[in-house]
């Protein structure tokens, strides 16, 4: 059922892109509530709301090409830049209707959650349960075992499960933020995720992310490399390394473009 959710959304898609040059595309700002789920054992994992709502300003800003990092990214990738158009607050009502900050507190017994199994997404397994994925994005905030920062759902997934898992050491910029991922680009990865962004090398060597205008690259890259890195004949400009969906350092990562907008606001649409 997943594979052919996908299908279906892959075929929208390149519907969606072939007739952008027909549409009056509309420059409303979608804005997607938030609500965070804090899972924690102990004090530390408790994060603080001001913590929360470092990570909601970095989320908004990257999403809206209004990161003051914007300005390091080489010359020849500037014009490929996009303003996605998409902004997210905490929510204001819980799914029934009660007054919320968006911000939900759950005490666990257990340390740890492992990526493999989703058990943070169900209170019977120690977790907490999902709000309506059709009206919130659902993020999990908790320790994740085997040194995972963090993971989403893409579209089309189950309804009980799909949103966006981020360690509490890696979520914000402030508290327990931990370089060098520590300005709030994993969250902002992983909605991309979330949003039906393929990892720039398309997972495999020299692979194919289904976005025109991000360079094929040979395979992820870490750290903060120097432009240009040249792999798979990318010449002369290489990987586009400072794109939010490679795995560099967070002070590294800087931009979404114009095709990856196109696939998020093509899943939004479905």
């Amino acid at each position: 059922e997943f594979n052919q959710e996908q299908q279906e959304l892959e075929n929208y898609t390149s519907n969606y892109i072939n007739m952008l040059p027909l549409m009056n595309t509309s420059t409303e700002i979608i804005t997607i509530p938030v609500v965070v789920h804090i899972l924690y054992n102990d004090n530390l994992e408790n994060i603080s709301d001001d913590q929360i709502q470092s990570q909601l300003d970095s989320l908004n800003k990257d999403f809206r090409a209004q990161n003051a990092d914007i300005s390091s990214i080489p010359s020849v990738f500037e014009p490929l830049v996009a303003d996605i158009g998409i902004e997210f607050c905490l929510a204001n009502k819980d799914p029934n209707g009660n007054i919320s900050t968006g911000i939900n507190r759950v005490y666990t017994e257990n340390t740890s959650f492992s990526y493999n199994n989703n058990s943070m997404k169900f209170s019977s397994q120690g977790g907490v349960d999902i709000w309506d994925s059709k009206r919130y994005l659902n993020i999990w905030v908790c320790n994740i075992s085997g040194n995972i920062l963090g993971f989403a759902q893409f579209p089309g997934g189950p309804a009980n499960t799909d949103g966006v898992v981020v360690d509490y050491k890696y979520f914000g910029s402030i508290g327990t933020a931990t370089y060098p991922y520590d300005l709030g680009r994993t969250l902002t990865h992983e909605v991309g995720h979330w949003l039906n962004l393929r990892h720039i090398w398309g997972d495999s060597y020299c692979g194919d992310d289904e976005v025109d205008d991000t360079p094929t690259q040979q395979e992820s890259n870490g750290g903060c490399p120097t432009f240009p890195l040249l792999s798979c004949n990318n010449g002369p400009n290489g990987d586009m390394f400072m794109n939010y969906m490679d795995y560099t350092d967070d002070a590294c990562m800087h931009l979404f473009t114009r095709g990856q907008k196109n696939r998020m606001i093509a899943a939004l649409n479905l």
